[in-house]
């Protein structure tokens, strides 16, 4: 431990105390704890209310950090947390580690921030040090205001959601608790985020490592029909470019097409969300040609993104728009994973999340006023017979339209079941006729929903303790000509998210297509 010299006057001891308080959201300063006493306490430094008063002023113009700050001390009757009489603490060191090694999520140019780093770097270097009392004071509040500006960091990133069209409500943090827990050492080795966001940051440390090397070379490839056993340089260049990433065995780098290359490129193709041929196309080697400089960029847009995620309930359904997919957890694991189509560019899926709260068995499709003035009054205008040809019917009219609605049958939009989770947007998920679609790598073509490729199949899953609700039962119910509504017992949270880059349950690193241009928005705010 790092030894301090300390000429210090006047010093108490004092006691550690957890505040409950949530920093930033606090509307009030709490009291002074007085039953701390030099008995009780772990250190004989102090400061006073003055001093903090003083560093406030000079350097927290944020009003909740500045009440965090006086409610952390307040709490502890002013006794230092990152010092003791010996110099800096375990927690301090820890802390200072952590805020190191993740300098673009907590530094910033104010001179509190030079000032604490001037005094860090000495402190950490040297065996010795003499410090003024004034100077050790300065180094233990900034220390504090830091670890409060790492937390709004770490949770709330850089960029505001909602300007991203991103509605999925974050966490709330508590940012005195999460002090007093990281202090008390239950935290040690401690980032305050979700286990996406820790295995996408280790993925990014090693495509940094891998851009510190030179990256990759761009492939040229020119053959049209691969196959095992065929021999060209253009296979030894692809094996090459492989390795780099970890993706291919590094001792082999022949011009073969071997039967392991056809292996390795089925995972790769996963990754991408193509279909798992095993031969190399265009496609693929256009992904594979990607810069490591836009790889890395597509990577923290994604860890941005992944801090505003909430901390994630053991059941829930999560859809992913660019991966195409609906993924079912239970007790955290993934139970089921439903192929589904999402909205189209013009209109897009919105990124939100509410509770699935019940299911509608044979539904009726209202037709929405915009597709009904679109769409359907210029068919009907072109043909007489449409609403009777398609199985739509006028219930009623409404700001000048007519109400139109299909019918239950194999052919309604809908297909044959829709599962809702009230929200303002009117996005749900629901069967569809249309399933060829589902064959297809790139499935944006819906007006805003999410079709599913197996809506059966969750039906049965999300009924699946209500032993009333058989199979047969599910299927009788998914073919009459009038909806039943099932309420569901235990409602499920539902997440529509928007990922083009993660780390999967089997450590797989992904990539999918910008298919909203949302990455591409993201990107001038990051990096501008």
């Amino acid at each position: 431990m790092v030894k301090f010299i300390i000429s210090l006057i006047g010093f108490y001891l004092l006691a550690l105390s957890c505040s409950n308080n949530k920093g930033n959201s606090a509307v009030k300063i709490i009291p002074r704890d007085s039953t701390i006493t030099p008995q009780n306490a772990y250190t004989n430094l102090r400061l006073d209310s003055n001093t903090i008063e003083s560093y406030i002023s000079h350097n927290v113009p944020d009003a909740g950090n500045a009440i965090s700050i006086k409610n952390f001390y307040n709490g502890r009757n002013y006794q230092f947390a990152w010092f003791d009489e010996y110099g800096l603490t375990e927690q301090g060191e820890a802390f200072w580690n952590l805020h190191e090694a993740n300098a673009s999520e907590a530094s910033d140019s104010s001179r509190s921030s030079r000032d604490l780093h001037a005094y860090m770097k000495k402190i950490v270097e040297e065996d010795t040090l003499s410090l003024t009392e004034t100077q050790l004071q300065n180094v233990e509040l900034n220390l504090t205001l830091h670890f409060f500006r790492y937390l709004q960091n770490s949770f709330g990133g850089k960029i505001d959601p909602e300007e991203m069209q991103w509605y999925i409500p974050r966490r709330k943090i508590n940012d005195l608790a999460m002090l007093d827990s990281f202090l008390s050492g239950r935290q040690r080795n401690w980032k305050p985020l979700n286990k996406s966001y820790y295995d996408l940051d280790k993925a990014i440390e090693n495509y940094v490592a891998i851009a510190k090397q030179g990256g990759w070379p761009t492939l040229i490839w020119k053959i049209k029909k691969p196959s095992v056993g065929l021999k060209d340089e253009s296979i030894s260049s692809l094996k090459k470019r492989l390795a780099i990433t970890g993706d291919y065995v590094a001792s082999d780098t022949s011009s073969i097409y071997t039967d392991s290359l056809k292996t390795a490129i089925k995972s790769i193709q996963r990754s991408f969300g193509f279909s798992e041929t095993g031969w190399v196309n265009t496609d693929l080697i256009n992904q594979l040609n990607t810069s490591i400089k836009d790889r890395l960029k597509q990577m923290k847009i994604n860890l941005e993104r992944m801090r505003w995620m909430p901390e994630a309930e053991p059941d829930r359904l999560l859809a992913n728009i660019p991966e195409y997919k609906l993924h079912v957890f239970e007790k955290g694991k993934e139970v089921l994973t439903i192929n589904i189509v999402v909205g189209k560019a013009a209109t897009n899926t919105v990124i939100f999340s509410d509770i699935l709260k019940y299911i509608v068995f044979s539904p009726y499709w209202n037709v929405p006023e915009s597709i009904v003035r679109n769409e359907i009054l210029p068919a009907m205008r072109r043909s007489q017979n449409y609403l009777g040809r398609n199985n739509m019917e006028i219930y009623g009219r409404s700001n000048g339209f007519p109400l139109i609605r299909q019918k239950p049958g194999a052919a309604n939009s809908l297909g044959k079941v829709k599962f809702i989770f009230p929200n303002r947007f009117n996005i749900y998920f629901h069967d569809t006729p249309a399933k060829a679609l589902f064959s297809r790598q790139q499935r944006a073509f819906s007006h805003g929903c999410m079709r599913l490729q197996q809506p059966f199949e969750l039906a049965k899953y999300i009924l699946r303790n209500d032993t009333s609700w058989t199979d047969s039962k599910i299927t009788s119910a998914m073919n009459q000509t009038t909806e039943k509504q099932v309420f569901l017992k235990t409602p499920l949270p539902v997440y529509v998210v928007y990922f083009t880059s993660w780390v999967d349950a089997d450590g797989m690193l992904n990539f999918r297509d910008d298919v909203y241009g949302h990455d591409k928005r993201m990107e001038e705010h990051l990096f501008e």
